[in-house]
């Protein structure tokens, strides 16, 4: 038994047999099985939804606020906004140099959720910045919601979201019309939905042992429709629908379903639990990954449905049959052919260009916009918009990382190693492409790995909460929770103390030159 003081903070389930969404028993399903396909109990907590809607409305009100400053397009507005003006116009990205399509190479989904803001607020910087700062804001009401499914903690749930709220990096990427936010946003969505997914799935076995399936007498499993697992192929498509680059997440959470499902089946006594069902697993996954597909295609509807969108007749242009539907996805195969020469191709330098091993470390964050124009009643003024994570938050993800690796190893967590797996997705292969062919490559690439950073951060003060003992209670319990309470509340507030110093550089305040260089902690790394 756990107190009710101590259960919150806890990183495992105060009762493991809550929550099953189970009927009466049929059968008599041993204790140790119930334990071991527990999942969260699902009915409704009110206070865990007041934390979620107190820390959402900070998140809007710092995402929103002054959204149509600074004047102008900043950074790389000065393509997708354009772009979405367009498309609004002409169903396509369009240059008016020539008048006719433009060459593009990112999908076009992107820039269609930039169009919904400039469709209601118009051709301007709020309209342009809209829906970025919509999908920031979403973003942290999806990963508390995670949070409290992984953890069962209100407490470090509310961490995990204010942790998001308070980060510059995601603040900036969530105040600039830029492509990125999105593919965070879609990444962060199908993970949620993976984790509903392997819920589901447990709670499902545990209702068919209860209902008198014997693993032992019967050699087929149980049909168990993966309702969350189709959305979560939804959610992928629309994130590669953004960019390509979220297609790396793929193997990994493909990997990830299966290991989830294995393991249920071994918990609920199957023999051979990994080829017992693994024909099921790989067609929904291949279902899942067709749906990705399908959502990716229809992503392109604009340039299906008109006769002038770039390589759109290339076949026909060129003397080549081109049969309906055919011949357009094979105009659409090689309009792919062609962008993806172009990234692996995409060397030249830049002044703000970086590493991966820099990104954690704030090597080289990326100035979005640049002033030294108005008065600050200073002799001399500056005003910037600095592509930059909370310093004190993101010099905790590397330690954090090695701390999650060590408790998924020691308490083999599946938790640990989940979160792991969309850190390694978001990072690893960008490592891969800069020693492969030392690709240009900035630091905004991070953002599909940042939810996952965070919630390292987040178990790792989970850890740091929960004495060893699991849920024994005892004095050396309460002086070990109250010593990591306060070590916790004390990192939050650090962060917090640093996001409001570092806050006049995230939204272009303009401040005097000298105060605004003291924020320049690396020199001329950050500048």
């Amino acid at each position: 038994m756990t107190t009710a003081a101590t259960a919150d903070t806890d990183l495992t389930p105060a009762d493991p047999t809550a929550g099953t969404g189970s009927s009466p028993s049929v059968r008599d399903v041993p204790e140790i099985v119930r334990r071991r396909l527990s999942t969260l109990d699902r009915r409704f907590n009110p206070y865990s939804w007041l934390i979620t809607l107190i820390i959402v409305t900070v998140a809007g009100i710092l995402r929103f606020a002054g959204l149509d400053k600074p004047k102008g397009y900043i950074f790389d507005e000065v393509y997708y906004p354009t772009d979405a003006w367009d498309m609004l116009q002409h169903g396509i990205e369009w240059d008016e140099k020539v008048n006719g399509a433009a060459y593009v190479v990112h999908p076009p989904l992107g820039k269609w959720l930039i169009a919904l803001g400039e469709s209601v607020y118009g051709n301007n910087e709020l309209g342009w910045r809209f829906s970025t700062a919509v999908a920031g804001t979403l973003m942290v009401l999806i990963l508390i919601r995670i949070a409290f499914r992984l953890f069962h903690s209100i407490v470090l749930a509310g961490i995990a979201g204010l942790l998001m709220t308070l980060d510059g990096f995601q603040l900036v990427l969530s105040r600039t019309s830029l492509l990125d936010i999105f593919i965070g946003l879609f990444i962060l969505m199908t993970f949620g939905a993976l984790v509903l997914d392997r819920d589901h799935y447990r709670r499902r076995w545990l209702r068919a042992l209860e209902r008198g399936y014997d693993p032992q007498k019967t050699p087929t499993v149980p049909l168990i429709v993966p309702w969350w697992l189709l959305v979560a192929g939804i959610t992928f498509g629309m994130a590669c629908s953004v960019k390509w680059s979220a297609a790396f997440f793929a193997p990994f959470f493909a990997a990830l379903v299966i290991v989830w499902r294995v393991q249920a089946r071994r918990s609920a006594g199957v023999r051979g639990p990994v080829l017992a069902g693994i024909i099921g697993d790989l067609g929904w996954l291949l279902l899942c990954f067709g749906l990705a597909i399908g959502v990716y295609l229809a992503s392109w509807t604009g340039w299906f449905v008109t006769d002038n969108g770039y390589f759109r007749h290339y076949r026909a242009d060129n003397g080549w049959s081109e049969p309906p539907v055919v011949g357009a996805l094979l105009n659409l195969a090689h309009y792919h052919s062609e962008a993806f020469n172009f990234h692996t191709g995409l060397t030249e330098k830049h002044t703000y260009q970086s590493w991966p091993w820099q990104w954690l470390l704030l090597g080289r964050p990326v100035a979005f916009y640049w002033s030294t124009a108005g008065n600050c009643g200073a002799p001399s003024c500056a005003a910037e918009i600095l592509l930059l994570g909370t310093p004190i938050l993101w010099w905790s993800f590397l330690p954090a990382l090695g701390a999650l690796a060590w408790f998924g190893i020691a308490r083999r967590d599946w938790r640990a190693y989940a979160i792991m797996t969309g850190a390694v997705a978001g990072l690893l292969p960008w490592f891969y492409f800069a020693v492969k062919d030392g690709r240009t490559m900035f630091a905004f690439y991070v953002m599909p790995a940042l939810p996952f950073l965070i919630l390292a951060v987040v178990y790792v003060l989970g850890a740091i909460m929960t004495p060893p003992g699991g849920m024994a209670v005892g004095a050396n319990r309460s002086d070990r929770q109250l010593i990591g309470a306060v070590a916790v509340s004390t990192y939050v507030v650090l962060v917090a103390l640093c996001f409001a110093y570092f806050y006049p550089v995230f939204v272009g305040t303009l401040l005097p030159y000298d105060d605004w260089s003291v924020r320049m902690w690396l020199g001329g790394r950050w500048i």
